[in-house]
């Protein structure tokens, strides 16, 4: 019989609908894992494991109206409320706080038939591109432990990718679902700004940050996100109707797409890794090989955006609230990150929104010409632990800007975005590669990916540590 672990999302609570699997079985074979291998890649924060087989055992008692993800196990981002367990936020200032609701994507995601096992690890207040907080120790890609699995979603795409979970919930302010998931060497899915709606709790002020799924086939993250879909009441954006159901897009052909590619990062004096520049290269070829017209794409974003979506990030970091008397108990880049933002006056903020806005209206003016961009998801392949943590706040900056100078673009513009692991490197680590495609076009990026998967299917690749 297939190791539990290796059975995809889908696979299981299929396996779970005919009874050859219980949702208790499932759960225990994921603690079990979680337990004996955890130590080593740093994916949870917390692990529920009482709270998870007291629901499992509910769901295995229920026998009619399962819905589709009907007793599988899934981890939660700590940045996200789970009734019942700690939300850290990954700093020690939140490290004892226990949530006494679920935020509105989990409970969709309990809706659906899953179980969450525990909050997976994020760097402080999800402000960084690499997992590495106060709270739980750094989190490793399981392709080489001694480096990142990324950020700020890393320790969902670390789980996912060392068969801790089958899939996982993130989410993405800047490229923190992307991040990881190339890091990690699993797809990963950035929604359309408004698909997933923020609330009831946490705000969508700028529009940057969506909730998003990690999970190591196309069908999986589909069918995540048809669970985590929706709106709520009073949210500031409303995503195009989507295509029915996004697991029917995983089934679908794309058809024959014009797809454009750019090389070009919006971050200024960034330099893009020989291996990186290869892995593009490799897909562009591949989408050449599928029948798709793929053409240079003409100048989109300049690198004044850049200096914008700074502006914005840092005056987000001080939404967090931090009692005075604790702020010397923050991570220095938090502290320093929070002091810019607090610096930002009114009217700067404003001209940045200003600025931002007009230059999407170019941007979108030459991007409607195609069904879906594609470029590199990271400019180099996964860095040493303490790459970016140890150096002083400005350098680390710097270095996290130069490591990631394509996500954060469709953060502003609100685009969906998904992160496809078609390549390794000589030394075995993944190297991602990313589409973005029109807003509201998740269903057409999700078609094009599965084509891509199958294509070239990558879900039996596993890191040694799998084997363990």
């Amino acid at each position: 019989m297939t190791p539990i672990h290796e059975l995809t999302a889908l696979q299981q609570a299929a396996a779970v609908r005919a009874g050859e699997l219980s949702p208790v079985t499932l759960v225990e074979h994921c603690l079990a894992r979680i337990e004996r291998l955890d130590p080593l890649v740093g994916a949870f924060v917390t692990v529920a494991a009482e709270q998870a087989v007291a629901e499992a055992g509910r769901a295995a008692r229920r026998s009619e109206d399962v819905p589709p993800l009907h007793g599988v196990p899934v981890a939660i981002k700590d940045l996200t409320a789970v009734r019942g367990m700690r939300t850290t936020c990954g700093s020690a200032v939140c490290a004892d706080r226990v949530a006494d609701a679920d935020d509105l994507v989990v409970t969709r995601l309990r809706a659906a038939g899953a179980v969450p096992l525990g909050k997976t690890a994020t760097p402080e207040f999800g402000l960084t591109c690499y997992t590495e907080s106060a709270v739980s120790p750094p989190t490793r890609t399981p392709w080489d432990l001694t480096r990142s699995a990324g950020g700020s979603s890393g320790g969902a795409a670390a789980a996912v990718a060392a068969g801790l979970v089958p899939a996982a919930h993130g989410s993405d302010g800047g490229g923190s679902v992307r991040i990881p998931a190339s890091a990690c060497g699993v797809f990963g899915i950035k929604p359309t700004r408004g698909r997933i709606s923020r609330g009831p709790a946490a705000p969508d002020l700028f529009g940057l940050v969506t909730d998003g799924p990690i999970a190591r086939t196309v069908r999986d993250a589909a069918a995540l996100l048809d669970a985590m879909r929706g709106p709520f009441h009073g949210d500031l954006f409303a995503a195009p109707p989507p295509p029915g159901s996004f697991l029917a897009c995983a089934d679908r052909d794309p058809g024959r797409l014009r797809i454009a590619r750019r090389i070009d990062p919006m971050v200024p004096d960034a330099k893009v890794h020989p291996d990186c520049a290869a892995a593009f290269e490799d897909a562009s070829a591949l989408l050449e090989e599928l029948g798709h017209e793929v053409v240079d794409a003409p100048p989109l974003f300049g690198p004044e955006l850049a200096a914008d979506f700074e502006t914005l990030w840092t005056v987000l970091a001080t939404l967090d609230p931090v009692d005075p008397a604790d702020e010397e108990r923050l991570q220095p880049f938090t502290r320093w990150l929070r002091e810019r933002g607090r610096r930002v006056t009114g009217t700067a903020l404003m001209r940045a929104h200003a600025r931002i806005q007009a230059a999407l209206r170019r941007a979108f003016a030459a991007m409607d010409a195609f069904d879906a961009i594609l470029s590199p998801t990271l400019a180099a392949p996964p860095v040493p632990i303490g790459h970016f943590h140890e150096a002083d706040p400005a350098e680390n900056l710097r270095r996290q800007h130069h490591f990631t100078p394509f996500a954060a673009a469709y953060n502003l513009s609100g685009q969906p975005a998904v992160n496809v692991p078609l390549y390794w490197n000589d030394a075995g680590l993944p190297i991602g590669v990313m589409i973005a495609g029109r807003l509201g076009g998740e269903g057409t990026l999700i078609s094009l990916s599965a084509q891509l998967e199958a294509a070239r299917p990558w879900r039996d690749r596993r890191p040694e540590i799998w084997y363990g």
